[in-house]
């Protein structure tokens, strides 16, 4: 089987362009967990889920929208078990999730949240951001897409 080649790929001679950034771009580094603290955040996802054993959860995502860590992600999963469900409760109802079937629906959109982050080292280790506490503290107006499809209709009825 013949592998491609980079100028195989490139179009129009990029292939210099390329090779030209390799060799001056430095590395990314690797992502290490924000600083404990608390962040502005949109909830941007929601939806059921389960650990590595088994156990339900519903699993947030949530992105940070402000400061030096804007666009970053965190992660909060939400346990759905007997000896949680009061607390699953108390973080769904700050989300507007009141009943378990909207557990299977599209979260809202735009809900601006304060976070509280907190840093954890797990059995293995590793340093993981964790998301300690979290309140709702409005909803945002998403910004007009100029890319978006206008009015096709000219304008006439």
């Amino acid at each position: 089987m013949n592998r491609p080649k980079l100028s195989d790929i490139l179009r129009n001679d990029g292939t210099k362009n390329i090779v030209d950034l390799w060799n001056t771009t430095a590395a990314a580094e690797d992502y290490k967990p924000i600083p404990p603290g608390t962040y502005t955040c949109h909830l941007i996802d929601g939806q059921l889920s389960h650990s590595r054993s088994g156990t339900p959860c519903y699993k947030t995502t949530f992105k940070v929208i402000e400061g030096p860590h804007d666009g970053r992600r965190l992660w909060h999963e939400i346990w759905l078990t007997p000896k949680a469900m009061a607390m699953a409760k108390r973080d769904l109802n700050k989300l507007g999730i009141s009943r378990p079937e909207q557990l299977e629906q599209p979260v809202p959109q735009w809900i601006r949240c304060r976070v509280v982050v907190v840093v954890h080292t797990d059995d293995t280790n590793t340093e993981r951001n964790r998301i300690r506490d979290l309140e709702v503290i409005g909803r945002d107006t998403p910004e007009a897409d100029p890319f978006a499809p206008g009015d096709v209709s000219g304008g006439q009825s």
